[in-house]
């Protein structure tokens, strides 16, 4: 009887507060994501290239969302800063 009753409490403050931040920190993080994501296909746009890497390149962004936006960053945007 002691177990069930233990089982059954209500959540603490503490951790419905945990609960929100994460919420709200998983919600920020997606609308980050979201916002670089499209920062990069605007670069892609943009940016002078051959016709044919061009597309290539917004279809990796537009297929793989944030992977390729990370990877379109490290491969293209980073390396023609040097």
């Amino acid at each position: 009887m002691l177990l069930s009753t233990c089982m059954a409490a209500e959540p603490t403050t503490a951790v419905v507060f945990g609960m929100f931040f994460f919420i709200l920190f998983m919600f920020v993080l997606m609308i980050g994501g979201l916002v670089f994501w499209i920062f990069m296909l605007i670069d892609c746009a943009k940016r002078p290239m051959k016709d044919n890497d061009k597309v290539v390149w917004i279809l990796v962004l537009a297929l793989t969302s944030y992977l390729g936006a990370v990877i379109y960053y490290f491969a293209v945007k980073r390396s023609s800063k040097k």
